[in-house]
């Protein structure tokens, strides 16, 4: 049964919940929730792995007809109700709480916020000069370079030894890294500082989290593009190559980028949506933060490739010039004879006149498209590649440090949605005594999350974060996400939910959104959740160590997961998705047991309207 709508409701009264200080304030939080790592070292990958320019095509047809409706309606959905994710789904329907689970967030806070340990131990370590991963140490008797280093580079000795001490294989935890839970300390510690009151305190942080990487971003477009090499970087990133449309895979991660790029059902826009006026226009807020997101991945993406067009220039030139050393030394030819403009001409006769010569010297292949076609995303972008090319970099110091603080900015302001898709609803739940402050409750979130982080300080660490990162944040996020489609769809019903977004908003909602919401978004996402589940079916999950006992050294080793490893990424996958299910099953059997009592009277399908007008928050 649900409530009578043919009345016009009253405004809210004032119900004593926080309120953004401005319209602003709220467009800038969902930004930076929304605007996060992936944005930097995610989206310019698959591009450049998948026909530069052509990717745009896909991108934006998934933004259209996915991200962008689902982020509406998750914006109206807690604008609407005014409460964060399980109360918002409680209210429409018991039977939909597990929607609403908060697990996810929990999950993924654990291990981004461990990234943000690695960015912080970066940026302390930025001071020094020179800067520790430009050179190798020497070993311990000092007679030459250290030898894991020196069949590596200094940026992987760095990353790998230094700064994970990484075990050669996930089944050997290792021991903890007193420099890592440092760092985690003070990160959790400046998390909790930022998040201690909710959006009383993040809606002021987040004026410097959610601007500052965009400055930072502009110096480095500026200095980028200065670069030797930095064209043919933007060249190689944005050719299109239309002949990659027909692998299915460049669709997928389209896809599945836009939805994660934009933090959809993870409770923080439900959360951050629920602190506004119900009086206020969702629709063109969810058209302003999901363009402003991918405009913010396209504007990343030139200064990235500017400055790897510059590694792979100065890679490719290193090349040359051994060659060249290697040819002059050789032939007892004249220095400076032989030059990087008049290299090939040279080989061309040499190779004519002294083919066994030359075949003997075993000089490398020098191709500038090879080295532009060495692609990395995620932490081998951020750690290994792009602080290899700030080496290269005049004054690499400050740009180490401008580049680290811009990530930690990124990773920060992201921090908050999680948080906030945490606090929200455990404040509404009263977990804690009524009485008792918001500090506590923010102080219980930090201090458990950080105990359980600990883990990813171990040695293992950081095959752990790949697993969390993988399993954790995907699958699940589907399934929430479709439920949350049905539920508004077909539970709660696409009439009522139009005429409660026409109220909000004071004009009618379109066909496009009607359509997408009834058809197309729910369809890409069962697809996008078939395709991942087949592609994790086609072989054993498997990850890559760094093992300098591998024959194959200082390529990484690819291993098979253990069984009981594949068992927690199963647990991981499943567990959040489940709680949809168990939470209807549970209400299923409660109102089983009350409905052979007389009084009992089966839950209303409560209105959102009904919501805010019948049963608004007690004041406080």
């Amino acid at each position: 049964m649900s409530q009578d709508l043919s009345a016009t409701p009253e405004a809210p009264k004032e119900d004593g919940r926080p309120k953004w200080d401005n319209k602003f304030q709220y467009i800038l939080s969902c930004i930076g929730f929304a605007v996060g790592l992936g944005n930097v070292w995610r989206f310019p990958y698959l591009c450049q792995i998948h026909g530069g320019g052509a990717f745009l095509i896909p991108y934006f047809i998934a933004l259209l007809f996915e991200g962008i409706p689902l982020l509406h309606l998750e914006l109206a959905l807690g604008q609407c109700l005014r409460k964060g994710s399980i109360g918002a789904w409680n209210t429409i329907s018991p039977y939909l709480g597990g929607v609403g689970s908060w697990m996810v967030s929990v999950l993924v806070s654990l291990y981004y916020n461990t990234v943000l340990t690695w960015v912080m131990w970066y940026f302390i370590n930025s001071f020094q000069e020179p800067l520790p991963w430009s050179v190798c140490p020497l070993n311990e008797n000092r007679t030459g370079f250290n030898e894991e280093c020196y069949e590596s580079t200094a940026v992987n000795y760095f990353w790998y030894r230094k700064t994970l001490n990484i075990t050669p294989d996930i089944a050997e935890s290792g021991t903890f890294r007193w420099w890592l839970i440092l760092c985690l300390a003070a990160c959790w510690a400046i998390v909790y500082l930022c998040t201690i009151r909710g959006i009383e305190t993040t809606g002021k942080a987040i004026y410097v989290t959610a601007i500052f990487p965009y400055l930072v971003l502009t110096i480095f477009l500026i200095q980028g593009l200065t670069l030797p090499g930095a064209t043919e970087g933007l060249i190689y990133l944005f050719t299109p190559n239309l002949n990659t449309l027909k692998n299915p895979r460049v669709w997928l991660d389209a896809a599945t980028q836009i939805f994660f790029s934009l933090s959809l059902a993870f409770g923080g826009l439900i959360a951050f949506a629920s602190y506004n006026p119900t009086k206020n226009d969702c629709e063109k807020d969810a058209v302003t933060v999901a363009l402003v997101n991918s405009m913010t991945s396209l504007y990343a993406s030139i200064p990235v490739f500017s400055v790897l067009g510059f590694k792979a220039k100065t890679a490719y030139w290193d090349c040359l010039d051994r060659n060249i050393i290697n040819i002059i030394n050789e032939f007892d030819l004249p220095e400076e004879s032989i030059m990087r403009q008049n290299y090939t001409s040279w080989i061309s006769f040499l190779n004519s006149s002294y083919p066994e010569k030359i075949a003997g010297l075993k000089l490398k292949r020098c191709e500038l498209q090879e080295f532009l076609d060495q692609s990395v995303s995620g932490t081998g972008l951020a750690f290994i590649v792009f602080t290899q090319a700030i080496i290269l970099m005049p004054g690499s110091q400050a740009w180490a440090i401008l580049f680290f603080i811009m990530l930690f900015s990124l990773g920060l302001s992201s921090m908050f949605g999680n948080i906030e898709g945490v606090f929200t609803p455990l404040l509404e739940l009263q977990i804690i005594h009524k009485p008792a402050p918001k500090e506590l409750l923010s102080g219980i979130i930090c201090l458990i999350s950080f105990l359980i982080a600990l883990c990813f300080t171990l040695g293992s660490g950081s095959y752990w974060i790949d697993i969390f990162d993988r399993y954790a944040a995907s699958v699940p996020l589907l399934i929430i996400a479709f439920f949350e489609v049905i539920g508004v769809v077909y539970i709660y019903k696409i009439k009522r939910f139009s005429e409660d977004v026409e109220w909000m908003t004071g004009r009618k909602l379109n066909l496009f959104w009607q359509i997408t919401w009834r058809f197309i978004s729910p369809l890409l996402l069962l697809i996008v959740f078939m395709a991942f589940v087949i592609l994790q079916m086609q072989k054993p999950p498997s990850y890559t160590a760094w093992n300098p006992k591998y024959e194959g050294f200082p390529m990484k080793e690819e291993k098979v997961y253990p069984p009981w490893v594949q068992a927690i990424c199963v647990l991981l996958a499943a567990l959040p998705g489940m709680c949809v299910p168990l939470v209807a099953l549970f209400h299923l059997v409660k109102q089983r047991r009350r409905s052979k009592e007389p009084s009992f009277v089966l839950p209303e399908v409560s209105s959102c309207q009904g919501a805010n007008s019948s049963f608004s928050h007690p004041k406080e």
